[in-house]
C-alpha cells in the first residue's frame, strides 16, 4: 500500500500521515461495534434483549446515542486534582494503544511499519499505557482512583511476564520478530500455524497469552483495578465526559490489538485457512479481522460468564501458575528446535 501512495502522492510526509490514519478507519467503527455487541452478548446471556429502541434493527445506534452524549457533557476536574497530568493522563492510554496498530499486519498488503523487531516494538510501546494508568489515578487525588491506579499497574507488570514468554516460545520457532515475516512462515492450510506446531506447547503458549492478555486489559476475571463493589471504578472514578470516553475508547482497542497480536502469532494473522483457497490481500483483511473479532467475542464471553478473581487469587494465577507454565514451554520448545 505504501508503494501505491507514493505512487499517486510524491510528498513522504503526506504518505506517511495517510498510512498513520488508515488503522482509525476500522477501530473507530469497531469500537462502536464492540460495545453494542458486549451490550447485546450480555444481555443475551442474561435472558435479556438489550438495546432495542434507539436506531432500527435491536437498537444499532444505541452507542453512536451515548457517544454523542459523552462528547457533550461537561469536563469537570477535581479542585485538588493535578490538572496537568489529570489531562495528559487519558491521550497517553490512547496513544499507547493506537501507536501498537503500526506494526500490526492488516494483509500481506498492508502494515503500517514493516519494522523487523515488531513484536519487541508492540510489547514495549503498549506497555506505555502503565504510565497514563498510574498518572490519571494519582492525579485524581482521590484514594479509590490510587487504589484502582496500584492494582492495575501490579497486575499488568505481573502478566506481562508470562505472556511475553509465551510470545517468546513462537519467535524461537520462527527465528524472526517482524510480524510479517511471521505471517509468511505460516502460509498455507491450517495445520500449518504455529498454534499447531511443536504440538502441544506452542498451543498451550496460546492459552498462556491469551490469559494474560485478559489481566493486561483489565477484562473479567481480571478486573480488580475497576472493581465497581471496591473501588466505584478505580482510576477512572474521577473522569467524565470525553476524558472518560477515551479510557473506554482506548480499553476496546487494545481488546483488538491484543486479539490482532494472538491472530498473528499463533493461528496465521491474514493467511486463508484453505490455503491458496480465497487467498490474497483482500481476503487476507477478511481472515485477520475474522480471527481478531472472535478472539474478542471470546473476551466478552467470558467477561458475563466468570466472577472476579480476589488480588490473592489473581497474583497466584500469574506467578505460581501461568509463569512456570510459560518457563516449562520455551524449554521445551528450544529443546525441541535444538534437536
Amino acid at each position: 500500500m505504501e508503494q501505491i501512495l507514493r505512487n499517486i502522492i510524491d510528498n513522504d510526509i503526506f504518505v506517511y500521515i495517510i498510512m498513520g490514519i488508515v488503522p482509525l478507519v476500522w477501530i473507530v467503527p469497531y469500537a462502536l461495534f464492540a460495545i453494542w455487541l458486549e451490550r447485546k452478548i450480555s444481555a443475551h446471556m442474561q435472558d435479556r434483549l438489550g438495546p432495542m429502541r434507539t436506531g432500527g434493527w435491536h437498537g444499532w445506534s444505541q452507542t453512536i446515542a451515548d457517544m454523542l452524549k459523552l462528547l457533550q457533557k461537561e469536563d469537570i476536574i477535581p479542585a485538588a486534582a493535578d490538572k496537568t497530568l489529570f489531562n495528559i493522563a487519558p491521550y497517553i492510554i490512547f496513544i499507547a494503544a493506537y501507536a501498537g496498530y503500526a506494526v500490526i499486519p492488516f494483509s500481506s498488503g498492508f502494515i503500517g511499519a514493516d519494522i523487523n523487531v515488531g513484536v519487541f516494538y508492540i510489547i514495549a510501546i503498549t506497555s506505555l499505557a502503565v504510565v497514563g494508568i498510574l498518572m490519571g489515578g494519582w492525579a485524581s487525588n482521590n484514594k479509590w482512583s490510587l487504589l484502582g491506579a496500584m492494582r492495575a499497574t501490579a497486575q499488568i507488570v505481573s502478566y506481562e511476564i508470562p505472556s511475553v514468554l509465551a510470545v517468546l516460545a513462537v519467535v524461537m520457532i520462527a527465528g524472526t520478530l517482524s510480524l510479517q515475516e511471521i505471517n509468511n512462515l505460516q502460509t498455507g492450510w491450517f495445520w500449518n500455524w504455529f498454534a499447531f506446531q511443536k504440538f502441544p506447547f506452542i498451543f498451550v503458549a496460546f492459552i498462556i497469552y491469551f490469559v494474560a492478555s485478559l489481566a493486561e486489559v483489565n477484562r473479567v476475571p481480571f478486573d480488580i483495578p475497576e472493581a465497581e463493589s471496591e473501588l466505584v471504578a478505580g482510576y477512572i472514578t474521577e473522569y467524565s465526559g470525553m476524558k472518560f470516553a477515551m479510557f473506554m475508547f482506548a480499553e476496546f482497542v487494545n481488546m483488538f490489538a491484543v486479539s490482532a497480536v494472538a491472530a498473528t502469532l499463533f493461528f496465521g494473522g491474514w493467511n486463508s485457512p484453505f490455503g491458496e483457497f480465497l487467498s490474497g490481500p483482500i481476503w487476507g483483511v477478511f481472515w485477520f479481522l475474522s480471527k481478531g473479532m472472535l478472539l474478542v467475542s471470546v473476551q466478552m464471553w467470558l467477561r458475563w460468564t466468570l466472577p472476579r478473581l480476589r488480588v490473592d487469587q489473581l497474583m497466584y494465577v500469574s506467578w505460581k501458575v501461568l509463569t512456570p507454565w510459560a518457563f516449562a514451554c520455551v524449554i521445551a520448545v528450544g529443546l525441541w528446535v535444538m534437536l
